[in-house]
């Protein structure tokens, strides 16, 4: 039998079953806490530090905290508004993201969080990093120019038999996200596919599939994200990848 949670959401009184995290408690309770590399289903890594809320006063990672009772979170100030707006301005500085030209473009989380945080230009000056495109897959594209490291590829992609299509090469501010070729020689559609959607930018594209979806009928076109209709879409996206 599960036991229920009382906790508060900016003064909103909710609830939740005893064991679910911070991040999808608020969603069951109607509430957005924006996320880059949080996948339902699977255990929450806090990699992209987006889900950043402020519990019982102290700044925590929202994906990865179990909620607890009589919990106060703060997730709508001026606070976390900024500390987002700065995450993602950092993440678009540190790449080449090129949003016109890129595939994904409105169905893209972090170009769909930038509007909903209303970032009209970083404050951090662009870096221009020299970054590969690896199209060696004789299925996907990797661009390492979009890759955001948030590890969604690494721990939802599998073959059937358990093994890793994606995997670290390097470390520090050098590490990639690469396909593994050995294990990926082979790779079907249906995992290409998988593994296209899984990732919140256009880091990984399935090769002979462009630009399926007209302009005005993409995810984003019409449903910022935190929408509760657009976290449907999505939260019902991941469950097909998980499958």
């Amino acid at each position: 039998m599960s036991t229920k949670i009382n906790f508060t959401i900016d003064g909103k009184n909710c609830s939740a079953d005893k064991g679910m995290f911070v991040l999808g408690a608020a969603q069951k309770n109607g509430i957005y806490i924006p996320s880059l590399c949080n996948i339902e289903g699977l255990a929450p890594r806090g990699s992209c530090r987006v889900c950043t809320v402020k519990i019982n006063g102290k700044l925590m990672v929202a994906c990865s905290t179990p909620v607890a009772e009589g919990m106060k979170i703060e997730n709508e100030t001026e606070e976390l508004h900024d500390l987002r707006k700065q995450i993602i301005e950092l993440l678009f500085v540190e790449g080449n993201h090129l949003c016109p030209s890129c595939e994904k473009s409105g169905n893209c989380e972090l170009q769909a969080l930038a509007y909903r945080l209303k970032i009209m230009a970083p404050r951090y000056p662009y870096q221009f990093p020299v970054r590969e495109i690896d199209a060696s897959n004789p299925k996907l594209i990797k661009d390492h120019n979009r890759c955001i490291l948030c590890k969604r590829c690494i721990r939802a992609i599998q073959t059937d038999d358990g093994k890793n299509l994606f995997a670290f090469k390097q470390r520090g501010c050098k590490l990639t996200i690469n396909i593994e070729p050995s294990t990926s020689a082979a790779i079907t559609d249906e995992i290409a596919t998988k593994a296209a959607k899984i990732c919140p930018v256009g880091a990984l594209l399935k090769k002979e599939v462009g630009f399926v979806q007209p302009i005005g009928h993409r995810l984003y076109d019409h449903l910022p994200i935190g929408n509760t209709a657009s976290l449907n879409i999505i939260s019902s996206r991941e469950k097909d990848t998980n499958t």
